[in-house]
């Protein structure tokens, strides 16, 4: 289907979070939905569902609220979830990922701003963001997303009071322990070798005046060795790079989303 049909071919329109939290179940790396999500767009080809995009409130809203001065507690969404078969013909992903910014400006016009984060931990550095106009505000070494010994992955913002997860390793490893990251480093968890990377798109344009981070060159990325895609990283990681998020402010901890 893909050789005969076009980016141009594709349709963007909503869904049930059920189909969307099963595309992306199947077709996202972490293969995890947001439980908050709540605006939900299925992509299609013909009439096949492709893809999803899933938009809801951050995790972290009360601290990103000060990126943007002024921001209504409703004025922006974050990107939770984003997955595209291989199936789709080339460029899909920016262009439905386009098609999705005008639909919120265009139906909710109380949200100024997307943020979402790239993960060039575990997959790529935002390819699709700088292609769809996103602005790069945040470049930083991951802290958040921590590997165990078997090969699991969680992030620090979820599993820190995941009191099942601990359980379900404690039975493992025969540790007993709190809801807390100590305990997971005891498990023999620890930080993934990588970068988390922030982005923001201004559904708004007047918005962006109240930016109150500084934009960083999209040639950074692979200046501090943060470049990834599909999973692979593009160059080495120097050892003395920390951050680069100029203000030391604003941060969170980033829910990852699919890029390339």
């Amino acid at each position: 289907m893909s050789d005969l049909l076009t980016a141009k071919d594709l349709r963007v329109s909503p869904i049930s979070r059920r189909d969307a939290d099963a595309v992306i179940r199947k077709l996202h790396y972490s293969h995890k939905v947001v439980v908050n999500s709540q605006l939900h767009l299925g992509v299609f080809l013909g009439t096949r569902l492709e893809g999803a995009m899933q938009f809801g409130p951050s995790l972290d809203r009360r601290k990103l609220l000060g990126l943007v001065e002024a921001t209504p507690w409703n004025g922006f969404l974050e990107l939770n979830r984003l997955a595209f078969s291989d199936n789709l013909p080339r460029n899909s992903e920016s262009r439905a990922l386009g098609v999705a910014l005008r639909l919120i400006r265009r139906q909710y016009q109380q949200v100024e701003w997307i943020v979402s984060f790239a993960d060039a931990t575990q997959c790529g550095d935002g390819t699709i963001y700088r292609a769809a106009g996103f602005l790069l505000t945040r470049i930083k070494r991951n802290t958040t997303l921590w590997g165990g010994p078997d090969g699991t992955v969680i992030s620090n913002i979820g599993e820190r009071t995941s009191m099942k997860k601990i359980q379900a390793t404690a039975a493992r490893t025969a540790y007993k322990g709190g809801a807390d990251m100590s305990h997971y480093k005891a498990l023999g968890f620890k930080p993934l070798e990588g970068f988390q990377l922030r982005y923001i798109y201004f559904t708004q344009p007047e918005a962006r005046a109240r930016l109150t981070v500084p934009v960083i060159p999209y040639s950074e990325i692979r200046q501090v060795g943060a470049a990834m895609a599909r999973g692979k990283r593009v160059g080495s990681i120097p050892a003395e790079t920390t951050v680069l998020n100029r203000t030391g402010e604003g941060g969170s901890t980033p829910t990852p989303t699919l890029q390339d």
